[in-house]
């Protein structure tokens, strides 16, 4: 028999601006999660037409003792009917609740499951919010109690509808602008959860780049730090500076093979193990032997390596230990003299490769005045142009040359390092970068 039209509403709340924002989001109108089907298409007032071959599923949750809720014949925007499945009970809702349901259409009079709040109104529906938290759910009320529909909404329908106002056009839209709404709101939640992730993992990442230990000490320092991930701030580089109890200053600098977040991670356990041997007064061979446990101990895969260069400044800072674990010699600068590269005659091999692998210490003369840059393999490895030749060791040399005859020193050399190694390039470099520069003023 036929059924008054509405008079609560003509149009859901959902149908004034929220379609078209779903729409813009992307996601699927018929399916609560991934992307558009390939066989919806857009329309011109925002919302998404389905064709056929794909129908809406309504589940109709209730249980009216006089006989079952009257469910006009429904149909979607491209005049397919809506498919409908009935539950009695929340138990039968949950075992038809599969995937291919779109939206729910849940009676606020079904008694709720035994809680121990026996007078909640809405606990049967927030069973359902729980049960179904991907689906669509319209509330369906007694004609007149409004302020009960409006509180389901708030709670988290999409919308409510009343009773005995139900006609098919109404509720084939209300169905249609739901699922919608569901998508448009979990699309937001998403980025919104995405943004704060982001944030999160900056902070996180931040706080996790070190912070030089050299109270006491007269040498200056410089860093100069850029992930290889888009949107990083870590990468697999890593280095430290600290100044222990004689007056030593100890730097390090490394490279974990990658610059994926693993390798991140491994990095930042590498140089945290480091810190702690080094102030507990391992040195050379020794400290690079249990560095090299710790990256078996802990890296994913045996094939993972990572390359170390550590050196020890003596209290007075004229001379220096150099220990190489594959990694590239650092260089030094000296008034009067053209920069160059420290020996790296006994280069070891880089941790992780051979078991029971030794690492030579040598020592090193630097003089009165000097500045010592420990950098890592992305500063050298960039192309030059167009080409396939990289900039290498010797290029580095000369351009870091050029720079200190201009009279760049500390963070401006850095800076100007980093920033033409990229232009070489032709843009930002694959690889992660990590230099530290150290001076020692006379």
């Amino acid at each position: 028999m036929p059924v008054p039209v509405p008079r609560q509403r003509a149009i859901p709340a959902v149908e004034g601006g929220q379609a078209q924002a779903a729409t813009a989001v992307g996601g699927p109108v018929g399916s609560p999660l991934g992307g558009p089907p390939k066989n919806e298409a857009p329309r011109k007032d925002g919302t998404v037409e389905k064709h056929h071959g794909t129908p809406l599923t309504l589940l109709v949750i209730e249980d009216d003792p006089g006989g079952s809720t009257l469910v006009p014949e429904l149909l979607d925007s491209a005049g397919n009917p809506i498919r409908v499945r009935t539950a009695r009970n929340l138990t039968e809702a949950e075992r038809l609740l599969t995937d291919d349901v779109h939206c729910i259409l849940l009676d606020l009079a079904l008694p709720a499951p035994a809680r121990g709040d026996d007078h909640d109104e809405l606990a049967v529906l927030k069973h359902v919010l729980q049960l179904a938290p991907r689906h669509a759910v319209l509330a369906l009320t007694a004609s007149g109690d409004a302020e009960r529909g409006t509180e389901a909404v708030r709670v988290g329908a999409q919308d409510y509808l009343f009773r005995d106002e139900l006609d098919s056009r109404l509720l084939s839209r209300a169905i249609r602008y739901a699922v919608e709404r569901k998508r448009s709101d979990t699309a937001e939640r998403r980025l919104a959860e995405g943004r704060v992730r982001a944030q999160e993992n900056r902070r996180l990442e931040r706080g996790l780049l070190p912070t030089p230990l050299l109270e006491g000490s007269a040498l200056r320092f410089a860093a100069r730090y850029r992930p290889g991930r888009s949107r990083a701030l870590l990468g697999g580089d890593f280095y430290d500076v600290v100044r222990t109890a004689d007056g030593t200053v100890h730097a390090m600098i490394g490279d974990v093979c990658g610059h994926g977040p693993d390798e991140a991670a491994l990095g930042v356990e590498l140089r945290i193990a480091w810190r702690a041997l080094t102030l507990a007064g391992l040195c050379g061979d020794e400290l690079l032997g249990t560095l090299q446990q710790v990256l078996e101990h802990e890296r994913a895969d045996d094939e993972i390596f990572a390359t170390l260069c550590t050196v020890d400044i003596a209290p007075d800072g004229r001379r220096a230990g150099l220990c190489l674990a594959g990694h590239p010699a650092p260089l030094v600068a000296r008034p009067g003299r053209p920069a160059q590269l420290l020996p790296y005659d006994n280069n070891g091999p880089a941790l992780g490769l051979l078991p029971g692998a030794r690492w030579p210490r040598m020592q090193v003369e630097l003089g009165r005045e000097w500045s010592l840059m420990l950098y890592t393999d992305g500063l050298i490895e960039g192309h030059i142009g167009a080409g396939r030749e990289r900039l290498g060791q010797d290029g580095m040399v000369e351009m870091v040359r050029r720079q200190l005859g201009e009279g760049l020193r500390g963070e401006a050399l850095l800076r100007a390092a980093v920033n033409e190694v990229r232009e070489l390039n032709g843009g930002e470099l694959a690889d992660d970068v990590a230099v530290v520069l150290l001076d020692r003023a006379a």
